[in-house]
């Protein structure tokens, strides 16, 4: 059969790939890829000395791969990956000397790599990641200068990061996250200019962040998030302006926030949380107008929170400074980030009332402002109608119309404050009220004086009078003294009678 080029890929083709593959010979390409094929991969492969290029990925393929595979000396392109395949590498893999791309991700593959996997100097794609793969990074990547995408991540691989990677000048995506790496990260790596991906997170590396990382100025992605790393970090930093991706979390890094990390005008996504750091966080922050995310939690950062983060307009995931010791009022500024999804501010000593302009956060479904100083309203929006209590507790006097939380009206500062202008009104008004009240019960009577006879009038009065008696504290005979038995004096006198009786609180009586 002369068959040369077999593209049977994305169909629904099911069952298993028939051994009879293996009588084309002069078959230069197989793709049968993006099916639903099930089985094991024929050995009757490996009899395909002319084949150049085998994809097999995105089906439900299982077994291990053949031995065999390591007559197919004219192969460049082998192309397995998402499927169910198990077992370990042939060692006879080392002797793919055409190898140019290597693709056998997503599946449970495992023992170790083969040493010499890039023994014929061709390789340029090796993706192995997520598999069980162990043992040592493959010698033969040291030397492997052809590289250009290096994927081993999500891995047991071990060995001392320093020793096994060498300088790759056309290497552009290195990524090596969740292994088990060791030692300190090498100079080397400064050397591979046209990186624009690094991933080194999730080992155990040690020692500092080399400035020398400074040198690879296409560098949109770098995360070394998760390792034993420490010292600081370096200012040299923010000369990688075209980062979009900067993760140095859990780690012991210390000291402060580089100030030129405000040169960082591209990164979107800055995470620098669970370190040491302390000092000031630098207004120079507000500078990275296109952050998306930022998590800054669980250093010992002080001070105020700058009012320059309000700029970051683009900042919509998450703004996480929770676990800080952070104080101070908490800024207006805050209010313009009307696209912030989540907000943490929680356990630090931030002091005053929650912004009003947080009611402009249109946006924000999370508001976590607990173990905090806080008090007065907790501004409302429409995402936070359900929010929980456990956000705003315990604070100094937060209050709002949330479950858990006191209604604004009935605080207990409120209360008091309440409590202490009626103490000191109640005693006021009262004197000021009886006094009103006995001028108009002496003018009444001394009105109606003239019309009735001395002994009713007098009796009417001290009916009257035992109305208003304040527990006996005003005496009707207190006022019969006062107008001398209510005698028919001038008017000039009556009046300045009544103009002049005063009530004593202190004693009880009315003086005259």
């Amino acid at each position: 059969m002369n068959l040369q080029f077999l593209d049977l890929a994305d169909n629904q083709i099911s069952g298993s790939i028939p051994r009879s593959l293996g009588n084309i010979t002069k078959v230069v390409k197989i793709t049968l890829s993006e099916n639903q094929i099930t089985g094991s991969i024929p050995h009757e492969i490996g009899n395909l000395m002319n084949l150049e290029a085998l994809g097999l990925y995105q089906n439900q393929i299982s077994g291990s791969i053949p031995k065999t595979f390591g007559k197919l000396q004219s192969i460049q392109q082998l192309q397995i990956y998402d499927n169910k395949l198990s077992g370990s590498l042939p060692r006879e893999f080392g002797e793919l000397i055409s190898l140019v791309t290597l693709e056998l991700s997503n599946n449970s593959l495992s023992g170790p790599l083969p040493a010499n996997v890039c023994s014929g100097g061709k390789l340029q794609y090796i993706d192995v990641s997520s598999n069980m793969f162990n043992g040592p990074i493959p010698s033969s990547l040291k030397t492997c200068t052809s590289l250009i995408r290096l994927r081993l991540e999500s891995n047991q691989l071990t060995g001392d990061i320093s020793q096994h990677f060498g300088v790759y000048p056309q290497l552009t995506k290195m990524r090596l996250t969740s292994n088990r790496l060791y030692g300190k990260i090498s100079p080397n790596l400064g050397a591979c200019t046209q990186l624009t991906v690094l991933h080194l997170a999730q080992n155990m590396i040690t020692g500092s962040i080399p400035p020398i990382l400074s040198r690879l100025s296409n560098l949109v992605e770098l995360t070394l998030n998760s390792n034993h790393l420490s010292g600081e970090v370096p200012p040299e930093i923010g000369t990688l302006t075209n980062l979009y991706s900067l993760n140095l979390s859990s780690n012991q890094l210390s000291g402060s926030i580089p100030t030129q990390i405000g040169k960082l005008s591209n990164l979107a996504y800055l995470d620098i949380s669970r370190n040491i750091l302390s000092g000031l966080i630098p207004e120079e922050l507000g500078a990275c107008t296109k952050l998306q995310s930022l998590k800054i939690n669980n250093n010992r950062f002080s001070g105020s929170l700058p009012g320059a983060i309000g700029n970051l307009a683009d900042l919509q995931i998450m703004l996480d400074v929770s676990n800080n010791n952070l104080s101070g009022v908490l800024p207006q500024q805050l209010g313009k980030l009307e696209m912030l999804e989540s907000l943490n501010l929680s356990r630090n000593q931030f002091g005053g009332s929650i912004p009003s302009s947080f009611a402009s956060m249109v946006s924000l479904s999370t508001l976590d402002v607990s173990y905090n100083d806080l008090e007065g309203p907790v501004p409302t929006t429409r995402l936070l109608q359900n929010a929980s209590a456990s956000w705003f507790l315990p604070n100094k006097g937060l209050c709002g119309n949330f479950s858990g939380l006191p209604p604004c009206y009935s605080t207990p500062a409120t209360a008091h404050k309440k409590g202490k202008i009626l103490g000191f009104l109640l005693p006021i008004v009262l004197v000021m009220v009886f006094s009103i009240v006995a001028a108009i019960v002496v003018i009444i009577i001394l009105t109606h004086k003239k019309r009735k006879p001395q002994g009713s009038a007098s009796a009417e009065a001290r009916d009257l009078f035992s109305v208003w008696n304040f527990d006996g504290r005003l005496s009707f005979d207190d006022i019969v003294r006062a107008t001398e038995d209510f005698d028919d004096k001038s008017s000039l006198e009556q009046e300045d009678t009544a103009k002049s009786t005063r009530y004593n609180s202190k004693t009880g009586r009315w003086l005259l």
